[in-house]
């Protein structure tokens, strides 16, 4: 038996706004300097990709990236200090909730293991 938990943020209107795959995109745009090659890596449509960051923004109340006109030097996207300063916030928060339901599923389930140990969490 294992535990499981995923950790989401939520808007005033209980929908899902921003997880792991919110928390991916903005990694992936760090890394490659784009939106689209973001979007592109993580198998996802442009399109989509921009309406997930446009929801975030719109819930979170400031910009999370910061875009360049495409031209000869070409178009780009990069992080705002905001967005990095939540993606680490966002990171933080995720890994604690993760830690503290492991140990709650220790000292809860323990007893439900072949073993009496505490079994895997993930």
């Amino acid at each position: 038996m294992i535990s499981d938990i995923r950790v989401f943020l939520c808007g005033d209107d209980h929908f899902r706004f921003f997880g792991e795959g919110p928390c991916r995109l903005l990694h992936l745009i760090e890394e490659t300097g784009s939106l689209r090659a973001a979007a592109i890596s993580m198998g996802m449509a442009y399109t989509k990709a921009l309406a997930i960051m446009k929801r975030a923004e719109k819930n979170l109340g400031f910009p999370l990236t910061a875009r360049r006109i495409g031209g000869k030097g070409g178009g780009g996207s990069a992080l705002t200090p905001e967005a990095k300063e939540f993606l680490h916030d966002y990171e933080t928060y995720r890994d604690a909730c993760i830690q503290s339901s492991r140990e709650l599923y220790s000292q809860i389930f323990s007893k439900y293991t072949s073993d009496g140990s505490s079994g895997k969490s993930v």
